[in-house]
């Protein structure tokens, strides 16, 4: 009995232990389907992240085999994942430097440095860029077996050539200011946000610095006044819109804090894409150029005051020949530079008109006192005697070089539109306009006057026998102005 009952506790332990083996077993099958159900979402997570990312992404196996191709690179290199799974990864590179591409390669997955590589990239179309790439890789539990590498792939062939761009142009720049640098032209490169990149020794003159002290200063912007600045911003908008050099002028402010006027004549260098790198310009100082416009400018104003002396001593001349018409060429002039301004013409033509009209009957010197001052009408002799007063008035102001036709206006101010006038019978367009406006002042303000022949008829009657013979006698446009002034009670005649 003791021996059976000792057989049946060995049973009882053997089922105890196979019971917990048992356990032990579906505790590890759970575990292991849990493991296994955490890497299958893993991977389908690193699968999304991969495919989903925006970034070109490419993993290859330690064969070099492509394994994974995301959405983001198929972009980049114009293959679908199904053209290059599977394929080795030296296919993606050109020709020329697959080699030494792989070679780079194989130095990531040796670990013999990990920093970001630059390798050209063969798209399927033929087009080579260059790639910047960043890689992982991925190794077993052991940290030596290597299962995979991670790779992402970024297109910098466009930042590159900008840098390239850029390196050639401040090649070019300084390269055109080594040249330039023995030269007595001032010459500076400046970018255009104003900052200076380099100049030459005439430059440093021409404002007073050395190079080193202008190194410190850096911006264009520090030595230009600030009423210029607006001067420079519109040339570069310019140069920015034409694409063409632009000459101007502008003051520099030195470093003793005098100024300096100069002429600048900037040229745009540009880029691939039409944007502006810099701009070269050459300088001239037009100090002592200045100086001489400064004084013709002081000569012109008293040839123009010596001018206008000799105007009011002429019309004086004739005022004092025929005094019952004094003050008459004044109110005459004041009038047709009224309608000139009217008419909207330019400020040099009416001061044209404004001498013409001032000494317009000049050749009145040339009749007899008695005739200008006969109380009654005048006979044909004495008629056709002061009808010769425009050519004798023109012949003596023919001599004077004026900036303006004054001769011929005062020729011309007695013709009319349909040829009736005098003394050459000229008709409409034939006419001077400016002789057409001073024709209907003289003969509005002469009606509305007194005479010796007649007495005054008045403004009202004046302004009646112009409205009845504008395009007849006297221009309709002229005419319209003059009717409007008064009109609208613009113009009264001072006396």
């Amino acid at each position: 009995m003791k021996e059976e009952k000792g057989k049946g506790g060995q049973l009882s332990e053997e089922l105890k232990r196979l019971r917990r083996r048992v356990a032990e077993l579906e505790q590890a099958e759970t575990e292991r389907k849990q493991a296994e159900e955490m890497l299958r979402e893993t991977r389908d997570y690193l699968e999304n992240l991969i495919n989903y990312a925006n970034a070109p992404i490419i993993v290859w196996d330690p064969e070099l085999r492509i394994t994974r191709f995301n959405r983001a690179f198929e972009h980049l290199m114009g293959y679908t994942a199904n053209e290059v799974i599977g394929q080795e990864v030296a296919m993606l590179f050109p020709e020329a430097n697959r080699e030494e591409s792989l070679h780079k390669i194989a130095r990531t997955l040796s670990g013999e440095y990990w920093e970001s590589i630059e390798i050209p990239i063969l798209r399927k179309d033929g087009e080579t860029r260059l790639a910047l790439w960043n890689s992982a890789n991925i190794y077993a539990e052991d940290g030596k077996t290597l299962l995979t590498t991670i790779a992402q792939g970024t297109d910098i062939t466009e930042r590159e050539r900008a840098e390239e761009a850029l390196r050639e142009s401040q090649e070019h720049a300084q390269f055109l200011a080594d040249v330039l640098e023995r030269s007595s032209q001032p010459f500076a490169v400046g970018y255009p946000d104003g900052q200076l990149m380099t100049y030459n020794t005439a430059y440093c003159k021409l404002l007073g610095y050395s190079k080193e002290e202008l190194h410190e200063l850096q911006w264009l912007t520090d030595l230009t006044p600030p009423e210029w600045r607006e001067v420079v911003a519109k040339a570069a908008e310019e140069i920015g819109r034409t694409g063409q050099p632009q000459r101007f002028e502008k003051e520099y402010i030195r470093k003793d804090g005098s100024r300096v006027p100069v002429e600048v004549f900037a040229h745009p260098i540009f880029d691939g894409k039409g944007n502006i790198q810099y701009f070269y310009s050459f300088f001239t100082d037009i100090t002592e150029r200045k100086r001489a416009e400064e004084e013709l400018q002081q000569s012109f104003v008293k040839l123009q005051r010596t001018l206008e002396g000799t105007v009011h001593a002429l019309a004086a001349a004739v005022e004092m020949k025929d005094p019952y018409t004094a003050g008459h060429q004044r109110r005459v002039t004041q009038l047709a530079c009224s309608i000139a301004e009217e008419m909207g013409l330019s400020e040099d033509r009416i001061a044209g008109i404004h001498v013409a009209g001032l000494i317009h009957d000049i050749g009145k010197i040339n009749v007899p006192a008695e005739i200008l001052s006969k109380p009654g009408p005048l006979n044909d002799t004495e008629y056709n005697l002061t009808k010769h007063h425009p050519q004798v008035g023109h012949d003596v102001l023919n001599e004077i070089d004026f900036p303006w036709p004054v001769a011929q206006i005062v020729l011309q101010h007695h013709e009319r539109m349909d040829g009736s006038g005098y003394p050459q019978g000229l008709k409409g367009e034939e006419i001077l306009l400016e002789a057409r406006i001073l024709g209907v002042a003289d003969a509005v303000e002469a009606m509305s006057s007194h005479r010796p022949y007649r007495p005054a008829r008045g403004i009202d009657k004046a302004l009646e026998e112009i409205a009845q013979n504008k395009g007849k006698l006297y221009d309709s446009k002229v005419a319209d102005a003059c009717l409007q002034l008064f009109a609208e009670d613009r113009f009264h005649f001072e006396e």
